[in-house]
């Protein structure tokens, strides 16, 4: 029987309005470029998402626990820029993930060529500044095929565990330069390419290129 069946349906209540803010403050708010920076008031994201303030505050929490938001005494949750060792050190991990994964599922010959290549057409389908966030979402699913296709449950959790900061970088990668997405989708063919050839040097050098790409524009500022 499942654990939640023993809880009232105040606590599922509060249970759902947490998990409905959780999601919207990770997915919409953090990963606004206009957001960073800036403090967040419990009381107006309570009203957009029509919830109280209670789980509002138990989400941020949350949120602090993994530090994507900072809790400041008496002003709130302050949403920092990402700073330069962050995008350093993020970058630095998914090159790790992403490069072992491209050895291994060459290797293997487990490469979801087909599968990313239907994300890849996709995501070309979503250029442009009103669809940037669907667009480093696909982004994301991209690269996390290829993690999940080597069959490490415990690599795709950690990988999975980045998705937040890969969104946010991504989204203010696209905000800093005009042209990204379409550097973004012929860096994506580059490794969808060597893949398919079952060229691992390749494949990582690729994959080393288009991290080096975002890095560099996010340190640029």
């Amino acid at each position: 029987m499942q654990w939640w069946r023993f809880m009232s349906g105040g606590e599922r209540a509060m249970q759902s309005g947490r998990e409905k803010a959780y999601a919207y403050l990770k997915d919409s708010v953090l990963t606004d470029p206009e957001m960073q920076d800036r403090f967040l008031s419990e009381q107006e994201i309570a009203d957009r998402i029509g919830v109280s303030r209670t789980p509002i505050r138990e989400a941020l929490l949350l949120l602090a626990a993994e530090d994507l938001v900072r809790l400041v005494p008496k002003r709130g949750a302050h949403i920092a820029p990402l700073s330069g060792r962050e995008i350093r050190d993020l970058m630095e991990m998914r090159g790790l993930i992403e490069r072992f994964a491209a050895e291994r599922t060459t290797d293997q010959g487990t490469a979801p060529v087909d599968e990313m290549a239907d994300i890849l057409a996709h995501q070309d389908t979503l250029r442009g500044e009103e669809t940037t966030k669907e667009f480093i979402a696909a982004d994301h699913r991209f690269h996390a095929t290829l993690v999940a296709a080597v069959g490490n449950t415990l690599m795709s959790r950690q990988y999975d565990a980045l998705r937040s900061r890969q969104i946010r970088a991504g989204v203010l990668a696209l905000y800093r330069s005009g042209n990204r997405q379409d550097e973004v989708l012929a860096e994506h063919r580059q490794i969808l390419d060597a893949l398919a050839a079952g060229d691992a040097a390749a494949a990582c050098a690729a994959i080393d290129g288009h991290i080096r790409a975002t890095q560099r524009i996010l340190l640029a500022a």
